[in-house]
């Protein structure tokens, strides 16, 4: 049952993904982005990482995903959905990229097997708990947390001044 589970919220993350990735319509990205992260919390449950699953939901499919609306809403991006024109240029570069994700995941999956990660791996009892994610959040990861929190507020102070009018 919990295989089951674990493919169909594997399953709908890759296709919101995908949608997201696709979608003309900036505010609709977000909405798959936001099922993304749900489904990422439910992923976490299966590993019984219940706090980071809460965490999940709390900060980014709540606060950040609102702060994307947010800067969408304050940019005012309007339908202007570009026309995709076949040009030899373009079907190359997608031919490209398609090449290029498939390498990255041949490398991906020739990694985990030659990492032998199918062993199964022994997990502490604290494991996702508030106490060992708050202590290693500001112990060992320190820095990178506060390098988030400042590109994070340089992203919002660089679309209110995008989305502000000259008043003359």
């Amino acid at each position: 049952m919990e295989l089951l589970i674990f493919f169909i919220f594997g399953g709908v993350a890759v296709l919101a993904a995908f949608l997201m990735i696709i979608s003309w319509n900036p505010v609709a990205a977000v909405l798959n982005m936001i099922l993304v992260m749900f489904c990422l919390a439910g992923l976490f449950v299966l590993l019984n990482a219940h706090f980071i699953a809460a965490i999940q939901i709390l900060v980014y499919a709540g606060a950040i995903m609102v702060l994307f609306m947010f800067i969408i809403m304050l940019l005012n991006l309007r339908g202007n959905e570009p026309i995709w024109k076949s040009r030899d240029k373009n079907v190359l570069l997608s031919f490209l990229g398609f090449l290029l994700a498939v390498g990255a995941f041949i490398k991906l999956f020739s990694t985990l097997k030659a990492s032998g990660l199918n062993q199964g791996t022994q997990i502490g009892e604290d494991f996702g708990t508030t106490a060992l994610v708050g202590k290693i959040l500001f112990t060992d990861y320190l820095l990178p947390f506060e390098i988030a929190s400042i590109l994070l507020l340089v992203a919002i102070i660089g679309a209110v001044m995008l989305a502000k009018t000259k008043i003359d």
